[in-house]
């Protein structure tokens, strides 16, 4: 029962890849968007491999280290402090619609604590599922294309 589980989302923005881009990097606008309650990057704010961010949601807080920045197209992180996870990993496709929206694909690996496993895996597809939605849909109310 245990081992290295899955999940995988999908969302589509009318918003351009330039702006979904902007938003994933943006900490300060994910408890907009998301259901992140609190958000804050490394100090000094920067975007780069190897940064660190945190994020609280309700009680629980966990840490992640940015590994890869591929600018409007791919976005990678993993885990360094998540009480109920361990080797978890996750990146985020962005591939422009021929509408000029944007598909976002956000996917991940982890390995969940023993007692949390049968729980974990249908609480992440929920959870992330609504992150990219959330997002999707900020994106398209933050395109300047439809203000």
């Amino acid at each position: 029962m245990g081992g290295v589980r899955s999940y995988d989302v999908v969302a589509e923005s009318a918003g351009a890849p330039g702006v979904v881009w902007a938003l994933l990097l943006d900490v300060d606008t994910w408890p907009v968007w998301s259901r992140v309650d609190e958000a804050e990057d490394s100090p000094g704010g920067r975007v780069e491999v190897g940064t660190f961010r945190t994020f609280r949601t309700g009680k629980v807080v966990t840490k992640e280290r940015i590994t890869v920045l591929e600018a409007e197209r791919r976005f990678g992180y993993e885990g360094v402090v998540n009480p109920q996870l361990t080797g978890y990993r996750a990146t985020v496709d962005l591939t422009e619609l021929p509408n000029g929206g944007t598909r976002i694909r956000w996917r991940g690996t982890y390995t969940a604590r023993w007692g949390m496993r049968w729980f974990m895996k249908p609480y992440l597809q929920r959870y992330m599922g609504s992150i990219a939605t959330g997002l999707a849909d900020h994106a398209a109310r933050a395109d300047p294309r439809y203000r």
